[in-house]
C-alpha cells in the first residue's frame, strides 16, 4: 500500500497525526521564544499564540484520531451484525424446512434441558 493511498483511505488518522505534530512543533517554538524573553510582557504574546494554538492543534489531532478508531469499531460491528443476521436467516430457513412436528420436538428437548 503506497503512502498516498494510505493517506487517502485513512484521511482522518493522517490529518490527526499531522495536527498533533504541528501542535507539538508550535508548543516547542513557543517555549523557545518564551525562554529567550526576559520580561513577562514579552512572553505573553508567545503564550497566547503558540500555547493556545498548539493546545488547540493537539486537541483537534486527538479528536480526529479517536474518530478514526471509532469508525473502525463501527465498521467491525456492522460486519458482525451482517454475519449474525445471515446466520439467523439460515436457521429460520432450516426450521421452516424441517416442519412443525420437528419444531415441537426440539422445543420439548429445550424445555427438558433448561429445566421445568
Amino acid at each position: 500500500m503506497g503512502f498516498l493511498r494510505f493517506v487517502r483511505v485513512q484521511w482522518d488518522r493522517a490529518t490527526g497525526a499531522a495536527c498533533v505534530l504541528a501542535g507539538a512543533a508550535t508548543l516547542v517554538a513557543g517555549w523557545a521564544q518564551v525562554s529567550r524573553s526576559v520580561y513577562a510582557s514579552q512572553q505573553v504574546p508567545y503564550l497566547l499564540s503558540c500555547g493556545l494554538g498548539g493546545l488547540f492543534l493537539l486537541g483537534v489531532g486527538a479528536t480526529l484520531w479517536l474518530s478514526a478508531d471509532l469508525r473502525d469499531e463501527w465498521r467491525h460491528l456492522d460486519g458482525l451484525e451482517t454475519r449474525l443476521a445471515a446466520r439467523v436467516d439460515e436457521l429460520v430457513r432450516e426450521q421452516l424446512a424441517v416442519g412443525p412436528a420437528a419444531t415441537n420436538e426440539s422445543d420439548r428437548h429445550l424445555r427438558v434441558r433448561s429445566g421445568p
